[in-house]
């Protein structure tokens, strides 16, 4: 099965919501901590309240963060934050082409355009085996994530969820961990300390969208109603692997051959790729709105840093000496 006919066909399944949960639990003998899991919709903002922040969207292949974050991502920069794709693997064993380095090659090329349209500052790539990220130790995945969150000051991180259930692909459930790990390593004075020798300082995530394929704990709806349109455009540059590219044009053509027309897909191949992809290829993101009351939503589990409650205390109670 191709990954494309996997999303399409998934994408219904993946469109419920998950229940509530509340789960009691001993933190480190401090006493019971209840966990919510209620969930937070988040709507677009104002102005550029974001202004000055760096985000990291972290994919293992072209299409992840398009089809799950794509609108997130445009939402977020359109409110100030400065993007980065950045793509863990070589995109080798997904997409058209005679032999893997053309493969390669042209996934690459469509990865560019992918974040031209996201309005991602720059698109970064790892190139990671493709299906073989699992051969590679997680610690030198860690060590590159650290180093360019660093670089980059990334305060927000996208990328899949590290405790999503049932996930089959071996680059998800791998790439997501080294991110999670970093994620609070970046921010150590311990870590990789020769990064400092460099003129690098420590800075790690302070928040993280996490998205998921199958079953995962939802805290958080992003409305992207104002970004559906964007997000189907970028989604069409991944004409290699990606669900969207030109499978509308293709589906039009053979139902002609069969003396079919689908009225959804218009009279032209850019009306039936744009329409195709919004309606058919990327219909969880208006079953997902619909069960919270949007028109289109993204979901995800968002996790923020812990933050000292030494320091929150310090900051809302010091008084002048």
């Amino acid at each position: 099965m191709q990954r494309r006919d996997f999303v399409l066909s998934s994408s219904l399944l993946q469109g419920v919501p998950e229940p509530e949960i509340n789960r009691e639990y001993e933190s480190g003998g401090t006493g019971s901590v209840s966990y919510q899991s209620a969930v937070t919709i988040e709507r677009r903002l104002s102005g550029k309240p974001h202004q000055g922040k760096v985000l990291a969207a972290i994919q293992p292949h072209c299409d992840d963060i398009p089809i799950f974050a794509g609108g997130t991502v445009l939402k977020l920069i359109d409110e100030g934050y400065t993007g980065y794709l950045i793509t863990l693997s070589n995109d080798s064993m997904a997409g058209i082409g005679r032999t893997i380095g053309e493969i390669v090659h042209t996934n690459e090329n469509d990865t560019f355009e992918v974040g031209r349209r996201l309005k991602c500052k720059e698109s970064i790539f790892l190139n990671y085996p493709n299906h073989n990220m699992d051969a590679w130790p997680i610690v030198e995945m860690r060590a590159r994530l650290i180093f360019l969150f660093r670089v980059l000051k990334v305060d927000t991180v996208l990328v899949y969820d590290p405790s999503t259930l049932y996930e089959r692909n071996p680059d998800h459930t791998v790439g997501a961990k080294a991110v999670e790990s970093a994620f609070w390593m970046a921010g150590s004075t311990w870590d990789y300390p020769e990064h400092f020798r460099a003129g690098l300082t420590p800075h790690g995530p302070k928040d993280a969208y996490y998205f998921a394929r199958g079953p995962q704990i939802v805290n958080r709806v992003v409305d992207i109603t104002d970004f559906m349109d964007a997000k189907v455009h970028a989604n069409l540059a991944n004409v290699t692997q990606g669900p969207a590219g030109n499978n509308g044009a293709l589906l039009k053509a053979r139902l002609a051959r069969q003396g079919k027309r689908l009225p959804l897909l218009g009279n032209d191949d850019e009306t039936a790729n744009r329409q195709y992809t919004k309606h058919l290829a990327l219909s969880r993101d208006r079953v997902r709105g619909k069960a919270h009351g949007l028109r289109y939503a993204e979901v995800f589990h968002y996790v923020a840093r812990d933050e000292s409650p030494v320091d929150d205390y310090v900051s809302r109670n010091a008084v002048p000496l």
